[in-house]
């Protein structure tokens, strides 16, 4: 509008010179012939003075308006929203057939096709992810966080999507008090190893997931050098789809899963605080195992320690230790839950074992890693076929390329037992090459 306005006013003030030249012009060349049109020419003059002065106002009260409209803000301007992640390419050859190929679970038994090699190349675990800050409210503080992969299925060159994290969590750090409210880590076993291998030891002694969750958290400080962390969460209890009756056997339990963890940080072999952690969890699945509507129960629990020990400036000592039954949502019995036929049908199958790993950074941009992990279920509890042991063994170091770009490579051996014939082992090279941003 106020645009418009400008170029009346400029058109009116052209218009004007315009008269007052012609006017001037007559009056120079005199004679009676000229006295009317001056006579009208002067009535044209005054007009344009009155609507050049009214267009003056009118211009002066839009500016005025204008400058008393607040300024627009973008959307995000009271958030502080930080992307992070990283690309990764794996590739990795195999010694003998494991699943899933692109990181290995287990090794595939060898009964029927022995020393099955197999080459693999992905980019799946490229990771894109955000942190979001919300504006100071005194006392306490929100954020969010939202983290995805390409996990989530596909073809290997149209990888799909997959969720790791997508929370809000509210802060009153005064209190050393939290709220996590969306999907993120499980409570219990809460360390994983370094690897180069995406499983970071899952199946094979490192338990622990995600899933949906409302987690409090409590700061306990006892002494100087001494706090005392006291954990707990409301999960969704995750279950099979493929049990008996075709119901999602957590959904069908009508009952989330409660999960706990206490741990207490304080020196002990040197001085440089460890961390020693006691979780667990319990929950339960329902098989509908007949039309009728008739089902069974079945328990999923574990009892977890946890230990993070930082011996000094380049040497880190982390390890976990579990037992339980019913693990194969927390990515343990080597992804075995319940037997759900034969001889042992309706078994809940148990579980134990553990990790330690040892971090170096002995030089500036190198690390290198060092570990062993397994799981060992319960022979009573399985089948004929069925995983009894899982154990692999692997070193690993990541060299920087610059202050972005890295080049990883890792040697591991790994050990799959199976109740009857089919053990089977195999050695895996990878390597991969990682942008971080």
């Amino acid at each position: 509008m106020k645009i418009i306005l400008t170029e009346q006013l400029t058109n009116k003030r052209i218009l004007l010179i315009v008269v007052s030249l012609l006017s001037f012009a007559a009056r120079a060349a005199g004679g009676s012939d000229m006295t009317s049109e001056n006579a009208e020419l002067k009535k044209r003059v005054e007009r344009l003075d009155k609507e050049l002065a009214e267009l003056k106002k009118a211009v002066t009260e839009q500016g005025q308006a204008t400058e008393a409209l607040p300024a627009s803000k973008p959307i995000w301007s009271s958030l502080d929203i930080q992307l992070y992640g990283y690309l990764k390419l794996d590739a990795a050859y195999d010694t003998s057939r494991t699943d899933d190929g692109n990181f290995a679970k287990w090794v595939e038994p060898e009964n029927n096709n022995s020393d099955d090699d197999q080459f693999n190349m992905t980019t799946n675990q490229s990771r894109f992810g955000m942190m979001i800050t919300g504006p100071d409210n005194g006392a306490m503080k929100a954020s969010g966080r939202a983290e995805v992969d390409f996990y989530g299925g596909g073809s290997q060159n149209k990888a799909h999507l997959m969720m790791r994290h997508a929370y809000m969590k509210l802060d009153w750090p005064a209190d050393k008090f939290s709220i996590i409210a969306g999907q993120t880590s499980d409570v219990i076993s809460p360390l994983v190893p370094t690897t180069v291998n995406y499983s970071v030891a899952w199946w094979t002694g490192n338990i622990g997931y995600r899933r949906p969750q409302i987690r409090l958290t409590k700061v306990l400080g006892i002494d100087g050098d001494v706090d005392l962390t006291l954990e707990g969460a409301v999960a969704r209890t995750i279950g099979r789809g493929d049990a008996v009756g075709g119901t999602e056997s957590g959904e069908d339990s009508g009952l989330p899963t409660l999960q706990g963890r206490a741990s207490v940080t304080l020196p002990i072999f040197c001085s440089t605080p460890a961390t020693i952690g006691l979780s667990g969890h319990c929950g339960k699945e329902e098989y509908d195992v007949a039309v009728n509507g008739s089902d069974k129960e079945f328990r999923s629990w574990s009892l977890n320690v946890d230990l993070l020990q930082p011996v000094n400036s380049w040497l880190t000592i982390k390890s976990e230790l579990f037992t339980g039954e019913n693990l194969d949502a927390y990515l343990g019995g080597i992804g075995q839950g319940v037997t759900l036929t034969g001889a042992n049908m309706y078994d809940e199958i148990g579980s134990r074992g553990g990790w330690i790993a040892a971090s170096l950074g002995l030089w500036s941009g190198q690390r290198y890693n060092i570990g062993i992990a397994m799981d060992d279920v319960d022979y009573g509890d399985v089948n004929e076929g069925d995983r009894t042991l899982n154990r692999s063994v692997f070193a690993n170091m990541f060299c920087a390329i610059d202050k972005n770009a890295e080049f990883a490579f890792e040697l591991s051996h790994w050990k799959t037992d199976y109740a009857g014939n089919g053990d089977a082992d195999s050695f895996r090279i990878q390597t991969a090459f990682i942008y971080k941003f």
